[in-house]
């Protein structure tokens, strides 16, 4: 039995996988609030969504600094939302360890993760309804490293232990909260992230950014990512355990 989440918050709504979410969400019949700094960017997501969606859709913007933990609760406590989407994060510096700065090696640990661990626990101390679903947007960079981002592929990994630790918490008290990390689990195409990577990493492989995308048979886009979100959120996937990995080729658990 499937059911469509009344309200959503989406961190990170101005771009990419949040920007997808925002409309995924809303063209299902979602009142969707989108957070992120960038006040025009997210003014431009809700008009287009407003434009382009099939069925009669609401979507409300809120420009501040996720990382602004009573920011975030003020707006937690007025939605009183049944879905949490955490897609926020800092771009973290491409370049090799010895060219990193400890503040820009740090800089996803104080974005990323803080928002997710912040969130975490504003979900468990208010608490969310039972039946609530939060969903941390981590990165297949926390499986295997990645070089060329400092401490981000560190942050992303403790996205997914963050995701099981909230979950015991929230079992232990039995508020029927549901935590879940969904890993993509290579670039996703598409996008302006995406694009900085395959450059980054396409150059100091001495190949092209297309010829680097190749390696991935399949790709895996923000709109991939945006409907396993929702079906996630409607109860059509029904994942075992905290961690989801999904790639070009569909859902892989983890």
């Amino acid at each position: 039995m499937t059911k469509q989440p009344g309200s959503a918050i989406v961190v990170g709504g101005g771009s990419g996988i949040g920007r997808s979410t925002v409309r995924a969400l809303a063209a299902a019949g979602t009142r969707v609030w989108a957070v992120g700094r960038d006040r025009d960017r997210l003014e431009q997501v809700r008009q287009q969504v407003m434009k382009d969606s099939p069925a009669p859709a609401e979507v409300l913007t809120r420009a501040f600094d996720a990382t602004d933990a009573a920011a975030m609760d003020r707006l937690i406590e007025e939605v009183d939302p049944d879905l949490l989407v955490l897609s926020a994060g800092t771009r973290a510096r491409l370049a090799l360890i010895h060219e990193q700065t400890w503040e820009s090696f740090s800089a996803p640990w104080n974005t990323d993760l803080k928002i997710a661990f912040q969130v975490g626990q504003t979900a468990l101390r208010r608490p969310l309804r039972p039946g609530s679903l939060v969903i941390i947007v981590s990165s297949g960079a926390g499986l295997w490293g990645s070089p060329l981002s400092g401490g981000y592929a560190g942050a992303k990994r403790m996205q997914m232990f963050l995701a099981g630790y909230l979950q015991r918490s929230a079992d232990a008290a039995k508020l029927g909260i549901r935590f879940l990390a969904l890993v993509p689990k290579q670039i996703v195409a598409e996008t302006e992230l995406g694009a900085m990577v395959a450059n980054a990493y396409g150059a100091l492989a001495g190949i092209t950014p297309e010829k680097f995308m190749e390696r991935f048979s399949a790709p895996l886009t923000a709109n991939d990512l945006a409907r396993t979100i929702v079906d996630v959120a409607r109860g059509e996937i029904t994942p075992e355990g905290s961690v989801l990995g999904v790639s070009g080729k569909g859902l892989e658990p983890l």
